[in-house]
């Protein structure tokens, strides 16, 4: 039921994130007012209950982007905005299909006009957009602030991180903005965001912060800049300025229930878009870094079952054969935590640190396995989005081999026979215990174990037999802990499941 429930809500917000991304314009495009001198305080602008030093100043940096999308791209059928490859593509299909949203504009020829918004980063012309304000234009036009149109061409992109980096030429210098420090915002900090929704024109909307950290389960970047500013179709790529007139934030996703805003936007953080922006600047292109582990969080229950003093790290469900996490000895049942020397808090924390990295860097690595830290050393890998899974068909039912119960936690569990390995699609030299029944009332039950599981290890330590699992389990009750922490294989995912023991 949980997995069930964060799919949908999931769901929900990467597929309304699509609602503020570039929509048909009508030729409306944006106007502003004359460039204003740089300001060097705004804390008597908020004290006189004005952001209009604030708009003043960063106003005409902001820029409308109109793009034509190819042909192929156009169809009236209906399209994601954000690219076939896109991390949010497949959610925007699952939840709206094809048809429920309004799609750009159609044009005689048989393309389409899409509208979003960017800044100047520099005075000869660099700008910075979303990713998917761009993806797939055939040409790309920036409007000025002062109306002045000017084809715009593409240095880079970042799917990953729905980022895009655009240089347009000018014969004067151009109005910039600068970054900010996004590490230093704080929930109730005033904000304000600067687009132009539905083409309209340069709009800017005030608001506060409403959350950080937010995880929209689009991509190793997630750590978005929750805000209640209104923005709309349009202010995709725009700016979210803070009280020093610098960028916090790019505006990149609403979540709404009607097609308009309701006030929960979200942002990529500027301390993130900076350096990949920067990585765009200077070589057109990124490579994110990659290890080729499967992660997941450390609760309380695991941390106690395995001796960690506190939850936290990342919990290695599987490690994938040939990877860089493979070749320095990370194992299944490890937990990270710590790279390149940081702490890592949470698989988050871990896979933003990993994307980070380039491939080929080199970097120390601590996990806490069989109850102490051990320090490995890792080389980073380029991400291919490789995993290098087994495979494995659905199963269940009882085999002919003589069970061995396990009271405490309410599973009975069966050696991997050869008709066992067959009826489960098991690949051969798989070893672990097979779960025969799970008593409803016990345990095991409330904690999602099916038959037809196999489990492979028992607080990090692998069994190879149903006799070997019994085993692991009890020594655990005889140490004292409150839970065993069991890899289980389902199909073709690997995950690790804590296992409260029953009560008497």
């Amino acid at each position: 039921m949980t997995r069930i429930l964060a799919k949908h809500r999931v769901a929900a917000l990467l597929g309304v994130a699509l609602l503020v991304v570039p929509m048909a314009a009508s030729g409306l495009l944006a106007t502003g007012a004359a460039q204003a001198a740089a300001p060097q305080s705004f804390g008597s602008a908020l004290a006189g209950g004005s952001f209009a030093t604030i708009v003043s100043a960063d106003k005409p940096a902001v820029v409308t982007i109109t793009t034509v999308l190819k042909a192929e791209n156009a169809s009236s059928d209906g399209i994601s905005p954000f690219g076939e490859d896109s991390p949010f593509d497949q959610q925007f299909r699952d939840f709206f299909g094809e048809r429920q949203m309004p799609m750009p504009q159609q044009r005689p020829s048989g393309k389409a006009e899409a509208l979003g918004s960017g800044f100047v980063l520099t005075s000869d012309g660099y700008i910075v957009t979303n990713n998917h304000v761009i993806d797939k234009a055939s040409t790309i036009k920036v409007t000025l602030d002062d109306g002045t149109e000017l084809p715009a061409r593409l240095i880079g992109t970042d799917p990953k991180s729905d980022l895009a980096v655009l240089k347009i030429d000018s014969d004067k210098p151009l109005s910039t903005i600068g970054w900010g420090d996004s590490d230093k915002l704080r929930a109730g900090d005033p904000i304000l965001a600067i687009g132009n929704p539905f083409g309209i024109g340069t709009t800017v909307t005030a608001g506060i912060v409403s959350a950080r950290g937010r995880d929209l389960h689009s991509g190793p970047y997630d750590d978005f800049i929750q805000i209640d500013a209104p923005i709309n179709h349009g202010n995709s790529g725009g700016p979210l300025v803070g009280i020093d007139g610098k960028v916090v934030g790019i505006n990149t996703a609403i979540y709404s229930p009607n097609g308009g805003s309701v006030g929960v936007g979200f942002a990529i953080p500027s301390d993130q878009a900076q350096r990949v922006v920067a990585k765009l600047m200077k070589d057109g292109s990124i490579e994110h870094g990659f290890i080729g582990v499967q992660i997941q969080p450390v609760t309380a229950d695991v941390a106690e079952a395995i001796g960690l003093a506190k939850p936290a790290g990342a919990l290695v469900a599987r490690v994938d054969d040939g990877t860089p996490a493979a070749k320095a000895g990370i194992r299944s049942g490890d937990v990270i935590t710590a790279l390149g020397g940081k702490a890592v808090a949470s698989p988050r924390d871990l896979s933003r640190m990993v994307a980070d990295l380039s491939p080929g860097e080199k970097q120390d690595l601590k996990v806490w396995r069989d109850g102490s830290d051990k320090d490995l050393s890792i080389t980073i890998g380029a991400n291919d989005d490789g995993s290098g899974q087994v495979l494995a068909d659905a199963g269940g039912g009882k085999s002919g081999s003589a069970a061995q119960h396990v009271p405490t936690i309410g599973i009975q569990l069966g050696d991997i026979t050869a008709d066992m390995r067959q009826s489960l699609g098991l690949p051969k030299g798989e070893a672990g215990a097979v779960v025969e029944d799970v008593n409803p009332d016990k345990p095991a039950a409330d904690a999602g174990l099916e038959p037809g599981d196999v489990i492979l290890s028992v607080n990090q330590k692998t069994v190879t037999s149903a006799s070997e699992a019994k085993a692991a389990v009890a020594e655990a009750g005889k140490e004292g802990r409150k839970a065993v922490l069991l890899l289980v294989q389902r199909q073709d995912e690997q995950s690790f499941v804590t296992v409260p023991f029953a009560a008497g």
